[in-house]
């Protein structure tokens, strides 16, 4: 489970709230890590994305056999890189080898609206991973003719069959991702999981005929394959292993991680490695679960990473996990500074508004840090999540725990590049201001914290109910993103907090996470659809029903204000304790609806709440936002790591380097870790 950037974009620093060869081959020519005053954060910026770069704090202390490690484990990570791009839809690598190769080779007139448009086009399929919209999910949009497209193809001899140029330009496949029922989950959606004409029903049935061998520790059915007709049409799996679906990159994946298994830094890291290389060679997913209990265990050791095919929010039946990797060096500082929330863990359990039978009696296994990254790869690059809980199994972390990590270096980049004019326009009034202004940054990281360590691992499924994707189904996920995101707010207006240590004046810090949160859960989060759109991507579905229930439940006692000033409308808090219970009722509620399964009870809230968008205020918004320049969307180039090496071919050092240009990087992955045939 991730939690995704989102505010940070939208609002002045609010991150949650919202919350290797010679140059010539491409990577750079390149800065060394500088000094965070003279860094260089934005490197990029085309239609609606700015792209950014992040530093790499303390590369230089970690030991040759750890630098190795992030090497090692960072390789493995882009090796999967196309498996990504297949799965977003069946079109994507002959697209981009097509785009690329026009890139590359046209010689012709660059000045032209024409060409800028295709230059763009091509940046925002790139930072996409495939030509959907990486937040919308809708299909990108050339604005230049196909007419144009075909000169370019015949200029520089590129090939792409006509039937997948038509569908750049016609309306095919013009959904990665639906959500809206009507349309038919599978039917409307272009992501590359299902074979063509297989119903949500088929996919029920096959999956329940699937009784687990152990009913209290389900495997995670459907995570690692595509469903799709035999000879015979019957539905059989075709399994992303070595020597199945996706195998050629999934071997690259495999050679890197034997090598990351021969500098571990202990044996628990190494047999965790053992495992996960076993099941990318067998796709067994009881194999899977072995490697996330061992994965949840080997907690000493300054690296750590994520990898395999893990969220499912690709996937409107919420089975199949996209590919994703992101490796991590801990910050020693901020995760002593946040380890004191994991360990009272089992407090905040016990303190929720939870109903007592849905509350865990024993919390298991939280662990929390700061993270530095070092690389993300697939799902997580080039749009990154600042925050991550894993493993998703309800019972490994109930069992075993989990792991939570807060991306700091992340954050800490979006701060940088940030500004406060977005803030000014939105915000009620100037106490509204500096609230944000001096406690914005700190409630990011507290509601952070508490989403990931406390709010992913609380609350339990009563016996006999069923997983969340099997009895939610397509609203499983944002009402575990929405869960989450109020166990945090509960707590964020707490004098716990500060009891801990953790903040200097909850009241202010809560209030200033408060306001963050309805502000951009009601109005600013909305920039990022197109007029008259419904909200269909899972972390804005659950900021919004959040924040519309909360509203419509305190009017009789006016908690929030709707005000119009001058034609601009704001909301304002006014009563700030009661908003604090109306966040435990809508938590209480939320966490009965996923202990006991209520399918129903889940679609009014989403649908009733978090999908329909009030048209004029997002008209109003839209219009009060085009004075600002930044873009609403931010992702990240990665650091390349260069490895030194003697005559022997001995590693002797490395060296951290930045590409010049999205472009380039681009390009330079394309070349380097393109391992999978066009047709999977």
């Amino acid at each position: 489970m991730r939690l995704n950037t989102i505010a940070c974009v939208v609002l002045a620093s609010s991150m949650f709230l919202a919350c290797n060869k010679a140059k010539t081959e491409g990577t750079g020519n390149e800065e060394s890590k500088a000094g965070t005053e003279n860094f260089e954060f934005s490197i990029d910026q085309f239609a609606d994305i700015e792209v950014l770069k992040y530093q790499v704090p303390g590369w230089e202390n970690l030991t040759l056999k750890e630098q190795t490690l992030v090497y090692y484990l960072s390789q493995a990570g882009m090796a999967g890189r196309d498996i990504i791009w297949d799965q977003n839809y069946k079109h994507n690598l002959k697209i981009r080898k097509a785009l690329e190769h026009i890139y590359v080779n046209y010689q012709g007139d660059k000045t032209t609206s024409d060409w800028q448009n295709f230059e763009t086009y091509t940046k925002r399929v790139w930072f996409s991973n495939g030509i959907h919209h990486h937040y919308s999910n809708e299909k990108i949009k050339p604005e230049f003719s196909e007419v144009y497209f075909k000169e370019l193809m015949s200029t520089t001899k590129a090939e792409l069959a006509p039937e997948v140029v038509d569908i750049l330009f016609n309306n095919q496949d013009t959904k990665k991702v639906n959500l809206d029922l009507s349309k038919g989950l599978l039917k409307g959606s272009a992501v590359n999981f299902y074979g063509e004409g297989i119903t949500e029903a088929e996919v029920e049935a096959f999956y329940n005929k699937m009784k687990p061998a152990d009913p209290l520790r389900p495997l995670s059915t459907g995570l690692n394959s595509k469903l799709v007709r035999d000879a015979n049409g019957q539905l059989m799996e075709k399994v992303w292993k070595s020597g199945g679906m996706y195998g050629d990159a999934i071997d690259k994946i495999i050679y890197w991680l034997e090598k990351a298994k021969t500098v571990a830094e202990n044996q628990k890291q190494a047999d965790a490695l053992a495992l996960l290389i076993r099941y990318y060679q067998t796709g067994d997913l009881k194999t899977w679960d072995e490697y996330n209990v061992a994965w949840v265990q080997a907690t000493e050791g300054n690296i750590d990473y994520n990898n395999g095919f893990i969220e499912v929010y690709a996937d409107p039946l919420g089975h199949r996990g996209s590919y994703e990797s992101v490796v991590q060096i801990k910050d020693f500082d901020m995760s002593a500074k946040m380890e004191v929330i994991s360990k009272n863990a089992q407090w905040f359990e016990d303190n929720s508004p939870l109903l007592p039978a849905h509350k865990k009696k024993n919390v298991v296994g939280v662990s929390y840090k700061t993270v530095i990254v070092a690389s993300e790869s697939g799902d997580a690059s080039p749009s990154t999540p600042i925050g991550v809980n894993l493993p998703n199994a309800d019972w490994i972390r109930a069992e075993h725990g989990s792991k939570s990590i807060s991306l700091g270096n992340i954050i800490d980049a979006y701060n940088h590049a940030g500004g406060s004019d977005r803030l000014k326009e939105f915000a009620h009034d100037e106490e509204e201001v500096r609230l944000e202004e001096k406690y914005g940054e700190i409630a990011d990281k507290m509601h952070t914290a508490l989403h990931e360590v406390v709010g992913h691992a609380s609350g339990q499924i009563n016996p006999g109910v069923g997983t969340p994707k099997e009895t939610l189904k397509s609203y499983a996920s944002t009402l575990e993103e929405g869960r989450a995101d109020l166990v945090g707010l509960y707590y964020l207006y707490n004098p716990k907090l500060q009891e801990m240590g953790l903040v200097d004046n909850w009241k202010e810090m809560g209030m200033a996470a408060y306001d963050g949160y309805i502000r951009n859960g009601l109005m600013t989060q909305l920039v990022r659809l197109d007029l008259g759109a419904d909200i269909e991507e899972a972390h804005m579905r659950n900021r919004q029903w959040v924040s519309a229930w909360v509203y419509e439940k305190g009017k009789k006692d006016n908690v929030i204000e709707k005000i119009v000033r001058d034609g601009k409308t704001y909301f304002n808090i006014t009563n700030y304790e009661k908003l604090h219970d109306l966040f435990g009722e809508l938590l209480k509620e939320t966490q009965r609806i996923k202990s006991e399964g209520d399918y129903k009870a889940a679609q009014n809230l989403v649908e009733n709440y978090g999908v329909k968008v009030d048209q004029a205020i997002h008209k109003e918004v839209l219009a009060r936002n085009a004075q600002f320049k930044s873009a609403p969307y931010r992702g990240f180039v990665n650091p390349v790591i260069v490895p030194k090496t003697n005559d022997k071919g001995e590693i002797t050092s490395f060296e951290i380097e930045y590409p010049k240009t999205f472009a380039e990087q681009m390009l330079y992955y394309s070349k380097n870790y393109g391992f999978l045939p066009l047709n999977n």
